[in-house]
């Protein structure tokens, strides 16, 4: 390539606090519209806001987590712009004082290993939201619902570190990844829990001043951040081919033809005139709750990866799949409680649970078997009841119907073979009936045996222990 792309992400996080940020209204998704609203969210005159303390609390453990620095005075800002769906016509945000700079993440990918700089971490309220719909009584049009106004935000802003598409994905889902295990979000990016404005520009190759940069806003799933970056990345460079300039602007994205497009001119800092709001007052932070909040940080994806491999002794892969997602790595860890072996339940939760969840459109919450029900399962085995393919059908069995393991083995008749004397006989029979194999085998042609057994296991209609299955075979084979 003759040009290098430079990209910056700019991540909004819904925090997951019962009220909003400046005010005691609901943030509970999907009620009426202005159901969840009053005079401050509203913004009305005279109505002043009132900072949510475990706003600031989620926003330090943010900080906490991706090695920030916490500033031990921030101040809010007015940033002024309108929007329809913005009463105040102003926002309050975070500007020259934000609460959390200067931090880093690491992603992992086919470059190796590269770190992320993250510029700053801010508070601010999110804005209501244009439903543009049929109105019963009016016809097709517009409405405003401001249920959303004033919901807590959390922006996180990347340094434009990143070069690829498959970089800002990789960071992307690693932020993602981390605020679900904080439990600072629910990650719900349909809903518009976490959605990423992506900030790309391009450069002659050895250059040393970045392009001319656009934003394509409000992204909301990794796939189509993938595919605006990508797009964006292209139309840049031929722009610039053809001769043309590029436009600061802001872009959206179109999933269903995979291409940005202008919305409107990319305003600068200077146009927002921020200020301080003067109805809030600088916000201290003391050292000692920040000590208190580092404490009460949970067991983050990274550390809980390493301690999958040092303590239960699990491959790197193994431990990284189970710890990608929390609930994931709760319903593994819940197996653990019951008493299942580390690896023996990882391949089964990486193998059954995982494709079953895959094929079904299902998340691991809707599971249609509990994690108890899998260690019950998985006892089975231990214990010689079943085989390792019969606990298979069984798992299928749960997995439609639901019921316990040990009572579907014993009304559909699975129960594992076990008596040598059943076994031989069946070998007998086999062995009797495809001399020409047995002579091949005893010929040196080992990889008979393998027919052998699966003829045994035919036979018996899986059920037959295939451990005595191999052995009494060894034995007889061989003369």
């Amino acid at each position: 390539m003759k040009y290098q792309p430079v990209i910056g992400l700019e991540v909004h996080v819904q925090l997951k606090t019962n009220t909003k940020i400046f005010c005691g209204c609901s943030t509970q998704f999907g009620a009426s519209p202005n159901s969840q609203t009053c005079p401050v969210c509203l913004g009305l005159p005279g109505a002043l806001p009132v900072l949510n303390r475990k706003v600031v609390e989620f926003a330090i453990k943010a900080g906490l987590a991706t090695n920030c620095q916490i500033a031990p005075r921030s101040v809010f800002a007015r940033k002024n712009y309108f929007y329809p769906d913005l009463p105040k016509g102003y926002q309050i945000s975070q500007y020259e004082l934000p609460i959390c700079e200067h931090g880093h993440l690491d992603i992992a990918g086919d470059w190796g290993t590269k770190t992320i700089g993250i510029t700053r971490i801010h508070m601010e309220e999110d804005a209501g939201k244009l439903v543009h719909s049929d109105i019963p009584g009016l016809g097709s049009g517009s409405g405003v619902d401001l249920n959303r106004a004033c919901t807590p935000l959390l922006e996180i802003v990347s340094e434009p570190d990143i070069r690829t598409a498959d970089e800002a994905v990789a960071y992307l889902k690693k932020l993602h990844q981390i605020v679900v295990y904080l439990g600072i979000c629910d990650g719900n990016m349909e809903e518009g829990s976490f959605r990423c404005d992506a900030n790309v520009s391009v450069m002659p190759v050895g250059a040393d001043r970045f392009g001319t940069r656009t934003e394509t806003k409000n992204v909301n799933s990794f796939r189509f951040v993938k595919q605006a970056i990508e797009y964006e990345i292209e139309r840049q460079i031929e722009v610039i081919e053809d001769g043309g300039k590029i436009v600061q602007e802001t872009r959206l994205f179109d999933p269903n033809s995979g291409e940005t497009r202008s919305m409107r001119g990319k305003e600068d800092a200077h146009d927002y005139r921020y200020f301080p709001d003067p109805d809030l007052v600088p916000l201290v932070i003391s050292n000692d709750w920040v000590d208190e909040v580092q404490l009460s940080l949970p067991e983050l994806p990274e550390a809980k990866m390493q301690r999958y491999q040092a303590e239960l002794g699990l491959p790197p892969y193994d431990a990284e799949v189970l710890t990608a997602s929390l609930p994931l790595a709760e319903y593994y860890e819940t197996c653990l409680a019951a008493g299942a072996q580390a690896k023996v339940a990882a391949n089964w939760v990486m193998g059954e649970v995982t494709r079953g969840l895959n094929d079904a459109g299902l998340e691991i919450a809707a599971c249609p078997v509990a994690p108890e029900q899998l260690v019950a399962l998985l006892q089975l085995i231990e214990k010689g009841t079943i085989s390792g393919k019969i606990a298979k059908t069984v798992f299928d069995e749960m997995w439609q119907h639901g019921g316990e393991p040990a009572k579907i083995v014993k009304e559909k008749g699975l129960v594992q073979v076990s008596d040598t004397g059943e076994i031989e006989k069946i070998i007998d029979e086999i062995m009797a009936a495809n001399m020409g194999q047995v002579e091949e085998y005893r010929g040196g042609k080992e990889k008979v045996f393998g027919f052998f057994v699966g003829q045994v296991m035919r036979a018996s209609k899986g059920k037959a222990n295939p451990a005595v299955v191999n052995e009494l075979l060894l034995s007889k084979l061989k003369g």
